[in-house]
């Protein structure tokens, strides 16, 4: 009975002990990283964002540097995984640079649109001067330091108003620009203001008007055939969608279009079908656009 006793107390006494020990032992390491915590970086305590936020992040990041046609290239070698075979990765890399010349030519129509935009706050910047007593030439100066209308001529044309240089040949010289066609009627209202004594204001504001119902022609124009764009590239999305179907059902359709004679057949004809259809679809959309 007094060994029962003493084995009970001495197991109570070795749980008493082994309880102390974790507390002091997770007292000192919360105290740890609290210390680490407090002398690193400026000395304030701070908890870093979870894990999630931290990979969403990354991958935010991530897309934002790499260019879209680098996806292809992606989207090759994932699908080459998925199927053990090279030709995805290849056609994956000829992607690369039509998906690299559809994405300049989109830069391209928003440096125009956004050119255009400023030749529009220039006309209206310098009437506004005008109407404020001031010559041209001091407009044109004050009216180009509060917009961008002149882009790569500002230089000539500003050069042109300051010591009585050929302002409206600088200004259609600077009309050439992609998106800068405004400048060019701007030159004729300068050439008739200052050769015949006309109101430069009262050109300009026909002007400004005249090229704001052109944009937002060609807005209007764009949000109408947005749906035939849509339409277009959802149809051009359907053969993967047929993939992913086959998949799905079990019957193995990369392996079909990847590792057999017909299946390589079938993926070069439908390749070609496919890119001129969305070829055509597109071409039709940019001609009704230019129109």
């Amino acid at each position: 009975m007094a060994i029962g006793e003493a084995a009970d107390v001495y197991v109570s006494a070795a749980m008493a002990c082994a309880g102390i020990a974790a507390w002091l032992m997770s007292g000192r390491g919360v105290g740890a990283r609290r210390a680490r915590l407090l002398l690193s970086g400026d000395g304030t305590e701070g908890v870093g964002p979870p894990h999630r936020e931290r990979v969403s992040a990354e991958w935010r990041r991530l897309r934002a540097r790499m260019r879209p046609e680098l996806w292809s290239l992606v989207a090759g070698l994932v699908v080459a995984a998925i199927g053990s075979s090279v030709v995805p990765l290849l056609l994956g890399a000829a992607g690369v640079p039509l998906l690299g010349r559809v994405r300049r030519a989109s830069e391209a129509r928003q440096e125009r649109e956004r050119r255009g935009d400023a030749v529009i706050t220039l006309c209206g910047a310098l009437a506004g001067e005008v109407r404020a007593g001031r010559q041209p030439g001091e407009a044109l100066l004050g009216a180009a330091r509060d917009s961008d209308g002149l882009g790569g001529g500002q230089p000539v044309v500003l050069a042109a108003a300051r010591f009585g240089g050929d302002v409206p040949g600088a200004l259609t010289e600077a009309a050439r620009q992609p998106g800068a066609d405004g400048l060019a009627g701007l030159a004729a209202c300068w050439r008739v203001a200052v050769d015949r004594g006309a109101g430069l204001a009262a050109g300009l504001d026909r002007l400004e008007g005249a090229l704001r119902a052109e944009r937002d022609q060609r807005a209007d124009m764009r949000a109408q055939l947005a749906g035939s764009r849509s339409t277009a590239s959802m149809l051009a999305g359907l053969p993967v969608l047929g993939l992913l179907l086959g998949t799905a059902l079990g019957a193995d359709p990369l392996h079909v279009l990847l590792h057999t004679g017909p299946g390589l057949g079938c993926l070069l004809v439908g390749g070609v079908l496919e890119a001129a259809g969305l070829w055509w679809a597109l071409r039709i959309v940019r001609g009704a656009e230019a129109t």
